[in-house]
């Protein structure tokens, strides 16, 4: 049986931890560059910034600056360097990018349920759950050993472990909503979910979030309980972080690219807890109602139906009529976050 404690073995886990993070470093600076002119097109005005994007430039940059510090911390091995305040920045950092990364699936998950007061109270209580042992769990001891550099010496495994199970958790509440929502939720027929482009595109990438962040995060918890040693307790820690910040970030971008295509990209913001079939007038036509409910959302032009109007960036006001049916763009527009 290995000697997991033994200073041939750590020798040996050291230089796989290391080439382990030069790999994924490299895959995820693929992954920065190829997505960056989608950066750019805020950062040049020629799209419009939202604030929902704020969460998702925050884990984009700190996953990079995190692993950035990692790849400096491995291959430093002279003395100067300081050892504690540099892992512990990664690990502040790498944390933080895993709540970023849950928090741009709630709010996509916000958006389906149309902004419902239930959705958002719970998924606001497990985001602040999650940050909360986000910020308890940085707490490990790092030495310096000459001629090997920094070397993680200690590790609350405890809070790590009950950190990534609850990431798993929160995961699972993600999909379920978003599953629920757009398979059974709400009224209105069946095949317009399942013809929906939006709804079938949010439906497999979450799906597939759920599975990557899961199987991430599962591997690193199984391996800080089985506690072999300080290192193998964190060697799976970033494979799990960066899953996760690549699956959200990619739902990000596709969505907001979703909507510059074909289809109108709308987010709403609705004064009253309509669902998302609620039947309503469309193509910004005023459609009255016995209840006179009136929904305030921002539209865009649309290129795919030209004998629809056309919109600019400018409000208008619909109102939701009880006698029309739910149409195919309802549901597109309204499960978009922006």
């Amino acid at each position: 049986m290995t000697d997991w404690t033994s200073p041939l073995t750590m020798a040996q886990v050291q230089v796989a931890f290391l080439q382990l993070n030069h790999a994924l470093f490299g895959v995820y600076a693929w992954e920065f560059l190829v997505s960056l002119d989608f950066d750019w097109q805020f950062i040049s005005g020629r799209r419009k910034f939202r604030w929902p994007l704020v969460f998702y430039f925050l884990g984009r940059y700190l996953m990079l600056g995190t692993l950035v510090g990692i790849i400096i911390a491995l291959n430093h091995t002279t003395p100067g360097l300081d050892c504690h305040g540099l892992y512990l920045f990664n690990q502040l950092a790498g944390s933080a990018c895993s709540g970023l990364a849950c928090i741009n699936l709630s709010l996509r998950t916000i958006a389906v349920w149309g902004n419902n007061r239930f959705v958002i109270g719970g998924l606001v209580l497990l985001m602040l759950g999650h940050w909360a042992l986000i910020l308890q769990g940085v707490q490990l001891t790092v030495g310096f050993v000459d001629g090997v550099g920094c070397v993680i010496q200690k590790t609350n495994n405890t809070l790590l472990a009950a950190t990534f199970i609850y990431t798993m958790s929160f995961d699972l509440v993600i999909m379920v909503l978003n599953v629920w929502r757009l398979a059974f939720g709400g009224s209105g027929t069946s095949a317009m979910r399942k013809h929906s482009g939006v709804a079938q595109m949010i439906f497999g990438d979450g799906v597939i979030y759920f599975f990557i962040a899961f199987l991430g995060s599962f591997v690193a918890t199984v391996f800080m309980l089985l506690d072999l040693n300080a290192l193998m307790n964190v060697i799976f820690n970033v494979p799990a972080v960066i899953a996760a910040t690549i699956a959200s970030g990619r739902l990000v971008r596709r969505l907001n690219n979703f909507g510059q295509g074909s289809q109108a990209e709308v987010y709403t913001h609705s004064t009253s807890n309509a669902p998302l079939s609620a039947d309503r007038g469309i193509n910004g036509t005023a459609a009255r109602s016995r209840s006179g409910v009136q929904i305030r959302m921002e539209t865009f032009t649309r290129t795919d139906q030209p004998e629809t109007q056309q919109y600019n960036d400018k409000q208008h006001t619909v109102e939701f009529s009880s006698h029309n049916s739910p149409t195919h763009d309802d549901i597109e527009s309204k499960a978009q976050a922006f």
